[in-house]
């Protein structure tokens, strides 16, 4: 539409007003009181300012809820490069009211929408975030909007679009959005002569980094006295500490804003040397406040900060001083009192450190809970046994992503060589599998390029390379495995039967790790497994075949009875355990043994078992078998307590009478073969 036919429009729409008054006016004023003519004036006139705001944008009408547009439901994100129809229906949407407008004229603008999303419809979506930041910005925990169209923005179009085909009001009211508490402000009359009560600074304590926004420096405490006040202005200052690498704030930081009840109210623009108060000092002026402040009511104003990024000097931190340096403030007769005595106003103010960022990012290293308890691992003499998991341990991200390059872990197999024992061994992080790429034995992990270990290592540092495929989000964690492919036996000649092995874990093993955040980053924690017994030939007794418990007997609970069950297995042959049970106190060189804890108490056991008795009293496992036993000790204390039975050794052998050549088999972790403690009577 050209200017004149925008003109001609605007000139016959006033006409055709004037000519609606005075129609109204004529028969009306033999008939109207003068205050009810005045009125009807006035809803005319009203109308006729209607007419005039549809014709804001060249001459095109811009209907109240936007028919044509609404209802319409938005199904995608939208950001800056969409192209479709959906994103000229948000235009249409974002031009039906007049604070939120892509374009005042050209593309874009109302009646010339298009289908491309450009940074005019980003800016357009970022003033309704704002428009709607408690709905949209707040409950996702951002400050400043983003110009995205992502999913709280399109709910409430969506709800704005629905709603508002229905009721034929405007798509997007601001007035209509406006809380109690921001129409009460506007409407607020100021009472009294007011005077400062109380101005308190404290630190909010803030971990304050590179590169990060609004992040909270202060929180100032506002009360007034004898009335109510309107805050006008504000002044504060960045001091540098003398030993910091920098000393203008110009330098170090983006913008210091003001917020109150989580809305930001004032912001500065701290990058800028000209803006401050004086630079000498690094102070700085908020003006046009207008912060209501109701008599004896404290108000919060907290006061934030945006660095900047790539700050030189910060590898130790650099403490910065937050002062208030004066206040102004209105009363009710509009007389203005500027303030910087009272409480902390000029005061020495809070410090604050400002770090590198990601200086408090840290990988923490810990146990898992699904890490393998301390077992027997029954080994092949024959042929390797593979995949056998002996550590598994938490790796969890805290305020970065964590990129890992090599990870170290350490292995004891006791009094044999690591060599014998283990033919491979790998690990596992977050379902990837890492080959060990370097040893170094009896010895710190030195980056030592030779995979074979050392030949006189009993304690071997495995080195991983991750280099760089594995990646941990920030607050996330994940499961490391250590898992080992073990040597065949080949008849004892490589390892005994009864070898142990652990894997850990410590603060040595972490100190070679290679794991890089915003920075590298040392890990911290620990991960220590359970010591494993390697079984080629004997028997078994695994933890998760136990089972404890307790009863008492007598008319006043006098004796106690504790029953242990236990599994038995055998492994490359048939093994016999003769039917008897004793005090460990008693060294016992057959049957089993067990513990008494509590007291002095007269002591009786008996066993049985599930496997058959080949010979009297002498139960036989045979290969490749599990039994059960059950071993049932009565203990009569001296005088009442609490008792406690344990299971700690199971004799064996090889020879069917069950005593000759007999193999003591210690039950470990002692923890797991015992009982509940049981009050006993006397």
């Amino acid at each position: 539409m050209t200017i004149a036919n925008n003109v001609a429009t605007k000139f016959a729409v006033a006409a055709v007003a004037v000519a609606m008054i005075f129609s109204a006016y004529a028969p009306a004023a033999q008939a109207q009181t003068t205050e009810d003519l005045q009125q009807m004036i006035n809803d005319l006139l009203a109308q006729v300012a209607g007419l005039q705001s549809q014709l804001g944008q060249g001459g095109v009408t811009a209907p109240a809820g936007a028919p044509g547009v609404c209802p319409y439901t938005w199904t995608r994100d939208l950001s800056q490069g969409s192209e479709g129809a959906d994103v000229m229906k948000l235009q249409q949407f974002l031009n039906s009211n007049p604070d939120t407008r892509v374009s005042v004229s050209g593309a874009g603008s109302l009646g010339m929408e298009t289908m491309y999303y450009g940074p005019a419809t980003a800016a357009a979506v970022s003033k309704m975030q704002v428009m709607y930041r408690a709905e949209i910005l707040t409950p996702n925990g951002l400050v400043n909007p983003t110009g995205y169209f992502g999913a709280s923005s399109r709910a409430k179009a969506n709800d704005l679009c629905i709603a508002d085909a229905g009721n034929g009001g405007d798509d997007m009211d601001e007035d209509d959005d406006m809380t109690d508490e921001e129409d009460e402000d506007e409407n607020f009359t100021l009472r009294g002569e007011a005077s400062l009560d109380n101005f308190e600074l404290d630190s909010e304590e803030s971990d304050v980094e590179e590169n990060m926004e609004d992040v909270a420096v202060g929180l100032i405490t506002v009360e007034f006295q004898d009335g109510d006040a309107e805050i006008s202005r504000l002044d504060v200052a960045l001091d540098a500490a003398v030993a910091n690498d920098e000393q203008d704030p110009w330098e170090v930081f983006e913008t210091v804003s003001l917020w109150v009840d989580g809305d930001m109210i004032a912001e500065f623009d701290a990058s800028d040397e000209d803006e401050y108060l004086d630079e000498d000092d690094g102070s700085i002026r908020f003006t046009d406040l207008a912060l209501i402040t109701e008599e004896d009511e404290e108000v919060e104003i907290i006061v934030a900060v945006s660095t900047m990024n790539n700050l030189d000097g910060l590898n130790d931190g650099e403490t910065w001083t937050l002062t208030a340096e004066s206040m102004r403030f209105f009363d009710a007769d509009d007389v203005a009192t500027t303030e910087n005595t009272a409480g902390d106003l000029g005061g020495s103010g809070v410090d604050f450190d400002l770090e590198m960022e990601g200086a408090d990012e840290e990988l923490n290293v810990s146990l898992s809970s699904s890490n393998p308890d301390a077992t027997d691992i029954i080994v092949d003499t024959d042929s390797d046994t593979n995949g056998v998991t002996i550590l598994v341990a938490d790796l969890e991200a805290e305020d970065n992503d964590m990129e890992f390059d090599k990870v170290v872990v350490r292995v004891d197999t006791g009094s044999e060589l690591t060599a014998d024992v283990i033919d491979e061994i790998y690990v596992v992080i977050d379902g990837q599998s890492f080959d060990a790429e370097a040893v170094s034995g009896n010895g710190a992990p030195t980056g030592n390029d030779s995979k074979n270990v050392d030949a006189n290592a009993t304690s071997t540092w495995f080195v991983f390379d991750i280099d760089g495929d594995v990646t941990i989000d920030e607050d996330d964690e994940v499961e490391m495995e250590v898992v080992v492919d073990f040597n065949d036996t080949d008849d004892g000649t490589r390892y005994s039967n009864g070898t142990t092995i652990k894997a850990s874990i410590t603060s040595t093993e972490l100190a070679y790790w290679d794991v890089e955040g915003a920075d590298e980053v040392t890990p911290d924690g620990s991960a220590i497994g359970d010591d494993h017994i390697l079984v080629a030939e004997g028997i078994v007794v695994p933890v998760d075949g136990f089972e404890g418990s307790t009863n008492t007997l007598g008319d006043n609970d006098t004796i106690g009875e504790f029953t242990l069950e236990f599994e038995v297995s055998a492994v490359e042959g048939d093994f016999y355990i003769y039917n008897d049970a004793a005090s460990t106190t008693a060294n016992p060189t057959r049957g089993v043994a067990y513990t008494v804890t509590g007291g002095a108490a007269v002591v009786t056991a008996s066993l049985d078992s599930s496997a058959d008795e080949d010979t009297v009293d002498v139960f036989t496992v045979r290969e490749g078998e599990t039994e059960t036993f059950t071993l049932v000790v009565t203990v009569d204390p001296a005088a009442a307590g609490t008792f406690r039975v344990g299971l700690t050794e199971v004799h064996y052998t090889d020879d069917a009478d069950g005593e000759t050549g007999t193999v003591q088999y210690d039950v470990t972790p002692v923890t797991d073969f015992r009982t509940a403690q049981k009050a006993i009577n006397n």
